[in-house]
């Protein structure tokens, strides 16, 4: 296991099992009340964090007690095969030395991976809330700095408000309860998705882990033709207690401008209200991104919920 130098005074550190997703769940949502004021975390998130392909849970996860007190997470995993690294790190408030001493470990096996790779650096990146239990001066004092933000945008809906849209002209819609309409979703997100900051590219089995394609509901994501083409896909899911949500609304290029994204949209909208009863809607938006996106979701009342920042460091290996 990656773990050298030893932990501050009171506080232990191990690795994570699958058997500990109930109670890291607790301590995300603990988290989440104090960051945007409600429990957001899901145990099946946490799981399928957990199982991702790409994670070593001996040296690439760490749990921080104090006590027998779980105080803090931490998961790091390789989507790119090369110098980029990812990581996830929470932990509670007023816990600096816990944070540091994890902060070391993982940032240590980020160089790590990334040498392992082939990579002369890593480039570590990493979501906070705008306003994270974490101490981001003590964050910024080793070399990290936040170069991306992301809004969670969320709206109301009501049946009575938002019938099932008619498709513009040319487009059709269908579900992707079949296997190769999943393939096919998977490559028109991975295309509409491939020039857009942080995308890593995803072969269909990875996507598969990466979304827990096991459990997810293939009747909620659909994919958009136009004319008989395939050119767009919109992947939601119903599994969220505070919120439907809209995980990827991807527009291959050749099709954009033609009221497609509008549509999914409002087709979001409508499925969730009428036909699953829900009554608020949301999905991640990034503030920069060129198609236009943030503008969109606007257009269609949909209004900041919290925001997130991707954090990096860029770490000789």
């Amino acid at each position: 296991m990656t773990t050298t130098g030893t932990p501050p005074a009171g506080l232990t550190v191990r690795p994570a099992t699958l058997g500990d997703a109930e109670a890291v769940c607790g301590l995300l949502n603990e988290i989440d009340l104090l960051e945007i004021g409600r429990a957001e975390t899901e145990l099946n998130e946490v799981e399928a964090d957990l199982k991702h392909p790409e994670v070593d849970l001996e040296k690439d996860s760490w749990l921080l007690f104090q006590g027998e007190r779980l105080i803090g997470y931490g998961l790091l995993w390789d989507d790119s095969g090369a110098e980029r690294i990812d990581m996830d790190q929470y932990v509670l408030p007023d816990q600096l030395p816990g944070t540091l001493h994890l902060f070391e470990l993982m940032e240590a096996r980020a160089a790590e991976r990334a040498a392992g790779n082939g990579a002369e650096r890593a480039v570590i990146h990493m979501h906070l809330n705008i306003a994270p239990t974490i101490d981001t001066d003590a964050l910024r004092a080793r070399g990290w700095r936040p170069v991306r933000r992301y809004n969670v945008m969320a709206r109301d809906v009501v049946a009575a408000e938002h019938p099932v849209p008619v498709p513009p002209t040319g487009v059709t819609l269908r579900d992707c309860t079949e296997e190769a309409d999943r393939r096919t979703a998977h490559r028109l997100l991975q295309e509409s998705f491939a020039e857009h900051f942080d995308h890593q590219p995803r072969s269909y089995e990875q996507w598969l882990h990466d979304i827990d394609g096991e459990r997810a509901d293939w009747s909620l994501v659909w994919i958009a033709s136009l004319d008989g083409e395939d050119v767009a896909a919109l992947r939601t899911r119903n599994d969220r207690t505070t919120m439907g949500w809209a995980a990827n609304l991807g527009v291959l290029d050749t099709a954009r401008g033609r009221g497609l994204g509008s549509y999914l949209l409002r087709h979001f909208f409508a499925h969730y209200a009428t036909a699953l009863g829900r009554d608020r809607v949301g999905l991640g938006v990034d503030t920069d991104n060129s198609t236009g996106a943030l503008a969109l979701y606007e257009r269609h009342g949909m209004t900041l919920d919290f925001a997130v920042d991707t954090w990096e460091l860029t770490r000789p290996v």
